[in-house]
This record gives C-alpha cells, structure tokens and sequence, in this order.
C-alpha cells in the first residue's frame, strides 16, 4: 500500500514543483521593448503641458552606425543612426508617457535608463509632480542620474556623442569623469529626493548646457542647480561648487592653482585625499557651526623655476592653499546665504544633534540661515613633488 501511495504522490509532486517554475509567463522579447537610455522633461511652448523626450536605442542599427553618423534630434524615425529621439507631449508624466504608444510601436522600457534632464522652464515651475511619477514607476532606476538644462532638455539629448554611440550613454560617461576635478555635483534620482523631503536641506542638481554653434556643438557641465524645495531659485558656479564640496565631504580629486612663493609664476597642486567634518553648537540659543578640512595634495606643475621643496617653501605653498580651500567654501557660503537655501545640510545637522534646541528654532531657520555664524577650519599638507625636486629649468646667469 505503500509502494502505490508513493508511486502516486512522487509525480505528483514533480508535477507541482515544475509548475511552480514556470517564471517567465510575463516576460517581455526584446523585439517589441523601445528600450530608453535617456528621458528629457520640459515644459511644452504655450502651454502647461509637460513635453518628454525619450530616447530610445535602434537596436538593429546599433552596431553598424558609428557617433558620426548620429540619431535624429526632430524625431525622425527614419535616421540611420543607433537611436532615435521621440518626443510627446500631455498633461501629467502618466499621461504622456502612455501616449507614446501613439508614436511608436514599441512600449518604452526604462530600467536601462541613465539619465533623467529637466528643462530649465519647467524645474523653475517645479517639477514635484515629475518625481511622483518617477518614483512610483517600477521600472525607474533610483540610482539614474539627475541633472538641469540650462535651456531645454531636449536640445541637450539632441547633442551627437563624439566618443559615444548614443548620446545619453556619453552624458553618463561625462559625469563620471568629474570626479577629476570635483568642480560638479553629481546627484542621483534617490539623493535629490532625499534632499527634497528634509524640512530644510536644498536639493542640487548639475547644469549641462550646450557649447558650440550648428555642426560644432558640444555638451559641458556648467555650475549647480539650487533649488528650494522642488522649484529651481538659482545656481553656483564652478569655484562655489567646489566649496560645497568640500563642506559636504565629496572631494575626490582635483587641482588648485596658487601663485608661488616668489610671486614670479603658478602652482598647480593636486588634491590626493580630503576629508571633512561639520560639527555644531547651540551658544546663547543661537546655532553654530564649524566645518573642519584636512587636505593632502602633491606639486602637480611649476611655472616658476624657484626650487618649492624646501621646508620655508612648502609652508608657503601649504598656507597659499589653505587660503585657495577657505574662499572657496567662503564663497559657497555666501551664495547659499544669498539664495537663502541650505544646501549643506546644516538644519539636519542640528536637528540630529541638538533635538530639544532644534524645536524651538525650526520654524524660524529661513530667517536664521542667512546669519548663521560659521567657523572654517582648513589643515592642508603637500606630501610629494612627483619625480622632480626643482624644476627642470635652464640654469640662472651669472
């Protein structure tokens, strides 16, 4: 009886578990998914209507097409480049995402997606409504990168690659690459909204213009976006970014021009490793902050030809780049405090460490911010000089 039972169940069960691996009833052919690499979002011309670009990889033509070639920046889809930049317009990012299906065959798929630009009209406006939708999506990775048009979004995805097959792929590799100088935030979908649901730290985004006229154009990476809550109020430049930089702790690298001790040329310095600190006190039920750097750094290049590695010159190099460190912090303090947006983070960081005292002037930080009393300390060392002590320079005469 037994031997039946088990004869019985045993196939029975097989026939369960291979049931139960049946995973791809929902899957979805490579053939019929317009798969999108970049997503731009701007407010459409004499209208509130949202207008959206996507683009959308030409699979087929992908491998054969080279960044000369280029994809049509209109919408045509009869370009023979490796994508193909869709526009369409409605009235909410649901709606008009949908409607895509009205212009091409294929259902556009995000997951792969690198890049999401607004239009600076639109993130003027506010672009909360945006962001519902983004973040609702399944499909939207949180980790894609965020960034500002200086103009419209859809002129910056209509910009050819000149190293890349398409376009969104080479703004991704373009950000990236600005570790080198740390002159721009890089900001990702899960970090801006991070900063937009805290009472009172700012959202930032990069600035990505386009450089050049007609055949000649290019992309570049041209300062920070501020925003206050979720409407774009103005923006910092290259100097004032790096000083935010350096507050937030998100100095990779670098170099900072200084004159030279005998004031006769230029030092290039390169930042090799940096670290800060932010630290706060409530004196007097006043709030205060104090922001502690340490940097080190190498002799990059020299335009003089005085020797730089001797102890009484290197004190001098280090104390002409911990001035170089504090103007640049100095000065994105200043335009934070003009533009009255908190985009260091100093209201979480007093709302962590001081709860109690954070209760009694949470209302008032709008009107605290801009006179908010502010200690900069900065410890910069030089460490080596590369494979030179003094400079490879013709000797002086006589």
């Amino acid at each position: 009886m037994k031997g039946l039972i088990k004869i019985i169940v045993t196939p029975l069960i097989i026939i369960i578990l291979t049931l139960g691996t049946t995973g791809c009833w929902n899957r979805r052919e490579l053939p019929v998914l317009g798969i999108v690499m970049g997503v731009g979002i701007d407010k459409a011309m004499d209208s509130d209507k949202l207008e959206i670009t996507a683009q959308i990889i030409k699979t087929s033509e992908l491998k054969s097409s080279s960044p000369e070639e280029g994809g049509a920046g209109g919408g045509s889809s009869s370009s023979a480049g490796a994508y193909w930049n869709v526009k369409n317009s409605g009235e909410s990012m649901f709606s008009t995402i949908r409607g895509f299906t009205h212009r091409t065959s294929r259902k556009l798929y995000f997951p792969h997606n690198q890049i999401i630009i607004f239009g600076q009209s639109l993130a003027k406006q506010g672009i909360q409504e945006c962001l519902d939708f983004l973040l609702r999506d399944q499909e939207t990775r949180l980790e894609v990168l965020m960034l500002v048009a200086e103009d419209k979004s859809s002129d910056i995805l209509s910009v050819k690659s000149h190293l890349e097959k398409i376009p969104s792929v080479g703004i991704s590799e373009l950000m990236d690459s600005q570790a080198a100088n740390s002159q721009t935030i890089v900001i990702r979908l899960n970090q801006f909204v991070t900063r937009l649901m805290s009472p009172t730290t700012a959202s930032i985004a990069p600035i990505i213009s386009v450089q050049g006229k007609a055949d000649n154009t290019e992309l570049a990476v041209s300062g920070t976006a501020v925003f206050k809550r979720d409407k774009l109020i103005g923006q910092m430049n290259k100097e004032e970014t790096r000083g935010l930089l350096w507050v937030i702790n998100e100095i990779k690298s670098g170099i900072i021009d200084i004159e030279s001790p005998d004031q006769e040329g230029r030092v290039s310095l390169e930042i090799i490793n940096a670290k800060s600190k932010i630290t706060s006190e409530i004196i007097d039920h006043k709030p205060y902050i104090k922001i502690d750097v340490k940097e080190e750094g190498n002799i990059g290049d020299q335009s003089c030809t005085a020797s730089l590695v001797s102890p009484d010159a290197v004190a001098a190099l280090e104390e002409k780049k911990n001035e170089a460190i504090k103007d640049e912090i100095e000065s994105a303090l200043s335009k934070a405090k003009k533009l009255n947006a908190d985009v260091f983070g100093f209201g979480d960081i007093l709302h962590k460490k001081h709860p109690k005292e954070w209760q009694e002037i949470k209302d008032d930080w709008d009107k605290i911010f801009p006179n908010l009393e502010v200690e900069i300390l900065v410890e910069a060392k030089l460490r080596r000089s590369g494979n030179l002590g003094s400079p490879a320079a013709p000797p002086e005469k006589e």
